[in-house]
């Protein structure tokens, strides 16, 4: 069928609601990348065997109709805790699901109504059967994320029947295509994809180009390590980013728009084709779009993986099929982008505000977050913490709200040491800085950057100069080679790093880490070069010590640093069985049976097969 109008989108949602509303239980069994890793997909194969026969639920086989007994959806946020499952509507929430317990699940819970209680989140002794009870969601403002975990992914007419299509109704319906840039203009929404550049400005910039020409882009890259929070809202929720890139596509007189996808990403590809296809199937893409005469046709583009292109101008000429690499600006994107015309680019999550800030106004988005960042964000939480996950929280919040609160603090107990922000390319915030507000002006304030959203936690047992290395090992392996500041500076820091945690280090690198590091972000081309330097500036500036230890005291204080530790046997535990020699590699360790064995540390590698061959905990590493 085909939607034309309004009205017949009302009947849509009506329609889809009633045959909902007809099934006695739905079971919804998270199919996002992390769950589906954890082995999900068994799950909702055996619940969609067992409920085939069951009266009152159905499975369907037809993917044109909506799945309305057992569906999949996208991230239900707990990724810790998989494979997830959600039952309505009893509004249960099962964790740590296995085909095995899907027959006790259908018969009490799908027949009964009865809870399997032994499948509810903990915490502590405080049991959690629904959504609601468990911290790490009942503290969540989720806005971009509302219908992640609650709708079938793979269904447009479930967005239907939550309110979906109805913001590109109004839009078209009762707005100017100016009226639409000055509402998003005034709700503040600025681009979540780093940058926090405000999105109706650059709408603003691109509308009013004198070629006609224009595109809608949507930066869908996300190459951030620990970074995934682009990549569910694609798999869970495809169609509210859709909707918000149509309304773009409006507002600036675009015709032609394209998704730029990491080919990492094959489940987001996968169900953005599908949502594409069947918008273009009701008339809600393509071809005068509810009869209104406007028109957009949408495409999607693989990346291969280069972190660079994440770069707005890198992204567009690999969308051109040329090599992925930043130009000199400007003439910046809004002026010449794709193909040398006017570009919208934002990311994912930008465009998926977009749609309840057209239905629900500019005030009422400035009510949640900060003045000067309005709105939520979206975080990966990853590390060193109880709850790892997919969350969305107001602009503002704090380090120690989401950590501890949230995320249930960090795992054993361990004492917090600090948590990189932005990704690679990002900083590293301390203790002290718990407390302050997470936006994209206050964080910047700390040499950090906001970046796409990912946190990650460390713990004590996190070298910073470890951490350091690697995300410059990163950066520097990603690093097109265009400009020598990044291409060779980011080299010789990262030589300078590699020194230090092997113990060759010398205390005049630090000075030389310091003049590069400034080198390297005032002089590169990109966004990518200018931030590449920010975990070493600041973990140098707040661990100072750590460096110094490494290099003058030859010591790694959370024992990471492979050269820089050694093995000793404690002979009060050692019983003299011999299998760390025997499991030696370089023949470091000498002794006789029923009497202490002693490692050679002249000769010891470092490998640690003493120590993981040990049976009674007599071999330790001292630092």
């Amino acid at each position: 069928m085909s939607i034309t109008c309004k009205e017949d989108l009302l009947n849509r949602q009506t329609e889809v609601k009633e045959q909902i509303n007809t099934y006695t239980c739905r079971v919804l069994v998270c199919s996002g990348t992390g769950c589906i890793a954890s082995g999900s997909e068994k799950i909702y194969e055996e619940m969609k065997r067992l409920c085939e026969d069951i009266d009152g639920v159905t499975v369907e086989m037809q993917k044109d109709v909506p799945h309305v007994g057992v569906i999949k959806t996208g991230c239900q946020g707990l990724c810790e805790l998989g494979p997830l499952m959600r039952i309505e509507p009893y509004d249960y929430q099962y964790v740590h699901v296995q085909p095995e317990d899907c027959k006790e699940i259908v018969e009490r819970t799908v027949l009964e109504g009865k809870p399997v209680e032994r499948l509810f989140y903990r915490e502590h002794d405080k049991v959690c059967p629904h959504p609601d009870d468990i911290p790490f969601l009942n503290q969540q403002t989720r806005i971009v994320l509302e219908n992640c975990g609650k709708i079938d992914a793979e269904s447009i007419d479930e967005y239907i029947a939550v309110g979906g299509y109805q913001a590109l109704a109004k839009a078209l319906g009762s707005m100017t295509s100016q009226e639409v840039i000055d509402e998003v203009t005034k709700s503040g929404l600025r681009g979540r994809g780093g940058a926090g550049f405000p999105a109706g400005k650059k709408w603003s910039q691109v509308a009013r180009q004198a070629e006609k020409t224009r595109y809608v882009v949507c930066n869908g890259d996300e190459g951030d390590p620990g970074a995934f929070m682009d990549g569910s809202v694609m798999e869970g929720d495809p169609y509210k980013m859709i909707e918000g890139m149509t309304i773009a596509a409006y507002a600036v007189g675009a015709e032609d728009g394209y998704i730029y996808v990491r080919a990492e990403y094959p489940l987001s590809v996968k169900r953005l084709h599908m949502a594409i296809e069947q918008a273009e199937k009701y008339g809600l893409l393509g071809d005068n779009i509810l009869n209104s005469g406007v028109n957009f046709h949408l495409h999607i583009n693989r990346g291969a993986g280069a972190f660079v292109c994440g770069e707005g101008s890198a992204l567009t000429a690999s969308i051109e099929g040329n090599r992925g690499m930043p130009r000199v600006k400007p003439p910046r994107t809004v002026e010449k982008g794709l193909w040398g015309k006017p570009t919208v680019l934002n990311n994912v999550e930008t465009y998926a505000n977009v749609p309840r800030i057209i239905l629900q106004g500019a005030d009422w988005f400035r009510t949640i977050g900060t003045e000067g960042s309005p709105g939520t964000k979206t975080f990966s939480l990853t590390g060193a913490i109880e709850n790892t996950g997919l969350i969305e929280v107001p602009m503002g919040t704090t380090l120690r709200h989401i950590i501890y609160d949230i995320g249930g603090g960090l795992k054993s107990g361990a004492a917090f040491k600090g948590v990189q922000i932005g990704g690679p390319s990002g900083g590293c915030l301390i203790l002290d800085q718990l407390d302050a507000p997470l936006d994209f002006d206050a964080v910047k304030k700390l040499d950090a950057i906001m970046g796409s959203g990912g946190l990650v936690v460390m713990d004590e047992n996190t070298c910073m100069v470890e951490v350091a290395r690697f995300f410059m090992n990163f950066t520097q392996r990603e690093s097109c080679g265009k400009c020598v500041p990044c291409r060779e500076g980011t080299k010789r820091m990262l030589e300078i790093l590699e020194r230090i945690v092997d113990g060759k280090g010398e205390m005049s690198d630090l000075d030389e880490l310091e003049e590069l590091a400034n080198m390297v972000q005032n002089m590169a081309l990109c966004g990518l070069g200018k931030s590449a330097p920010l975990p070493v500036i600041s973990t140098l500036k707040r661990f100072r010590d750590e460096y110094e230890e490494h290099i003058r005291d030859k010591k790694c204080r959370a024992k990471v640093c492979t050269a820089l530790r050694q093995f000793h046997i404690n002979p009060e535990f050692c019983i003299g069985c011999g299998k760390c020699a025997k499991n030696c590699p370089a023949g470091a360790i000498s002794g006789r049976i029923k009497h202490p064995y002693h490692i050679n540390n002249d000769v010891c590698i470092k490998c640690g097969a003493c120590k993981d061959n040990c049976n009674f905990d007599a071999v330790y590493v001292e630092a």
